[in-house]
């Protein structure tokens, strides 16, 4: 119970800090005198820090502000992309002070070879983060593919060539305990604990979460948790057909998502050669242009997406859609078509008005899904305060 009750001050303090020690008890429910005991625990073992009164606007004398320390424990977060890698560390605050990148290939390359570039990093980047006065106190890897129950194993991924890799064994030690997670569920995660997003209770935190890069995946968020699916699947937009005798997908089937609104498949429509010196940048400043091949291959992409999200709006019924990864870049010329289709093919209210679901961009892009592997760290450290306090 006292383990529980010290996670729950360092979760009122990650979620809404700085707070007073009164504000902290009207949070999670426990008396004053409960929370300054814990309080005066989490501050001997420098997980807290205190700086002078605020501004309550209650009567009486203002509390001492509290807040989760900037140096100390911090998670790091990884992200295996197709053709890139990245690293970054974040502090408990949830802020970001370390973060690197590499462009690489990593498609059909040896998980050896990927894994050893990404040790690599990984060893720059807690170097750096000790320089900073910060300790590893877990990694979370996000990974384009589906991954065992075991958060570690990655079973299938087609756009990375890899089946049946166990990531964690391979990953460097030394950076407390290893979990591996799909990228657009990270990505789904960071929107949801990010500081933009409606806080629960005010607003839509049932929402599909669109992870769109050289393949694309979905997750599927219910009143603020993670839908997983029976083996952990759930999500798999970029494998569902929208066209079903169409090209063939490194999934083995035929018409599927990605073949059509991935970012390769985007680019090349738009008549850019996919490669290391071509990226999005360049669609974009050809559909502000107004080059009509490359808006009509955004508009394709979208009106595609559009049929596969209609599928999942039906069965599912979010507030929201929220398109992340790279295509959020695209969301001037993308979500137009998007909308279109799901305002054709989506359900209706009781009393036959046309309800359509709202579809916007997140602002997080492409980098949802390293920012979520961090924070995911850095949440699970914060469910164990015993590991943290050497308890």
């Amino acid at each position: 119970m006292r383990q529980r009750n010290l996670s729950r001050v360092l979760h009122a303090l990650a979620g809404g800090g700085p707070l007073s020690r009164a504000a902290v008890a009207a949070e999670i429910g426990l008396t004053r005198a409960a929370v300054s005991t814990l309080v005066d625990e989490l501050l001997r073992g420098g997980l807290l820090v205190e700086r002078g009164p605020g501004r309550s606007g209650a009567v009486g004398r203002p509390g001492t502000q509290l807040l989760l320390t900037d140096r100390g424990p911090c998670g790091i977060g990884a992200e295996i992309g197709v053709d890139h890698l990245a690293v970054c560390v974040m502090d408990l605050r949830g802020d970001v002070r370390v973060r690197t990148a590499r462009a690489t290939r990593n498609q059909d390359s040896a998980p050896a070879r990927v894994l050893g570039t990404l040790d690599d990093m990984l060893g720059a980047a807690a170097g750096e983060a000790a320089a900073l006065g910060l300790r590893p106190a877990g990694l979370t890897v996000a990974v384009p593919g589906l991954v065992a129950r075991d958060a570690a194993t990655v079973l299938r991924a087609p756009n990375l060539g890899w089946h049946h890799t166990d990531l964690a064994a391979a990953l460097p030690g030394g950076l407390g305990p290893v979990t591996v997670e799909n990228e657009a569920n990270l990505g789904a995660l960071a929107e949801l604990w990010s500081a933009h997003h409606t806080p629960p209770g005010a607003g839509p935190d049932t929402f599909v979460h669109v992870s769109a890069e050289i393949g694309i995946g979905a997750a599927l968020v219910f009143e603020g948790e993670l839908l997983r699916g029976a083996h952990g699947f759930a999500g798999e937009l970029g494998h569902l057909p929208v066209r079903p005798e169409g090209r063939p997908c490194t999934c083995g089937g035929r018409g599927c998502l990605e073949t059509y609104a991935g970012v390769e498949a985007v680019l090349r429509a738009a008549g850019l050669e996919p490669g290391p010196g071509v990226r999005l940048g360049a669609l974009t400043e050809r559909c502000e242009a107004g080059e009509a091949r490359a808006l009509r291959a955004v508009r394709q992409a979208g009106a595609a997406l559009g049929i596969a999200l209609s599928g999942a709006v039906n069965l599912f019924d979010p507030g929201q859609v929220v398109i992340g990864g790279a295509l959020a870049r695209l969301a001037p010329w993308l979500l137009p078509p998007v909308r279109r289709e799901l305002a054709r093919r989506t359900a209706v209210a009781a009393d036959g008005r046309a309800t359509p679901v709202p579809v916007t961009a997140s602002p997080l892009g492409p980098d949802g899904p390293l920012l979520g592997a961090a924070r995911f760290a850095v949440r699970a450290a914060l469910d164990a305060p015993g590991a943290l306090l050497g308890s």
